[in-house]
């Protein structure tokens, strides 16, 4: 399983049904789930986003999937980075030439 970390900010729809929040991110870990993502995190924050999910996907393209689901509903925007732990990224190290 890949680890990714989605950026969240609402919308205006977002921000004018911001008591739904958290109702939606229930619904959003079941929908998730049927796809193949495993929500292990949703946080609210203060800053330059509003939330942040943390969540693991077999692909890029069932991540993609579950985001752009996510969006569709209009509610957030979202930018996904995909994450390495620290024994992945040793794996990437290895691989990577010395120019």
């Amino acid at each position: 399983m890949n680890t990714y970390i989605a950026l969240v900010n609402f919308t205006s729809q977002g921000l004018q049904n911001i008591h739904d929040s958290p109702h939606r991110a229930v619904a959003f870990k079941k929908a998730a789930k049927k796809v193949g993502v495993k929500v292990r995190e949703i946080y609210w924050t203060m800053g330059a986003y509003d939330g942040v999910v943390v969540f693991d996907a077999e692909s890029d393209k069932t991540a993609t999937a579950a985001m752009l689901g996510l969006s569709g509903l209009g509610n957030v925007h979202t930018q996904t980075l995909r994450a390495f732990g620290a024994s992945d990224f040793a794996e990437v190290l290895a691989k990577t030439p010395r120019l």
